[in-house]
């Protein structure tokens, strides 16, 4: 299992190396994600995601993430690190209805959206299905 482990670094609850948290220990972060399969009605474990800043010359895509278990990931901006700017969240949802057996209309899903104030909490979940999707700022 553990070697399995190192080469899907979700199936150990991990992200980017992180250390493993537990189910009732929220990390606090100024962005953060939530994603749920709809037509199971439990969260979307092991979908892959980045987050990029859209600046000039291009977009600066920071590194990979996957949802755990519980359709979270850590935050994708610490406490300290968000600028006031256009983000973008991409969502490989294709990817992952494939690895469910399910084809999906939708081979990803990009969400853009403002920071105007930095020092602020930003939730952004996602509810998606193979034929829709949807989000909205939570909190």
């Amino acid at each position: 299992w553990e070697a399995k482990a190192r080469r899907r670094p979700w199936a150990r609850g991990r992200h980017l190396g992180q250390p493993q948290r537990s189910s009732t220990e929220r990390p606090r972060g100024s962005l953060t994600t939530h994603v749920l399969n709809t037509a199971t009605g439990l969260p979307a474990a092991r979908l892959a995601l980045r987050l990029a800043q859209l600046q000039e010359p291009g977009a600066q895509w920071r590194e990979l993430a996957w949802t755990d278990e519980d359709g979270r990931c850590l935050p994708l901006l610490p406490p300290g690190q968000a600028k006031a700017g256009t983000y973008k969240l991409r969502f490989e949802t294709g990817e992952y209805w494939q690895s469910l057996g399910h084809t999906s209309f939708y081979p990803f899903v990009e969400v853009v959206f403002t920071i105007t104030d930095p020092a602020q909490k930003l939730h952004i979940p996602l509810l998606i299905s193979p034929y829709s999707y949807t989000t909205y700022r939570g909190s």
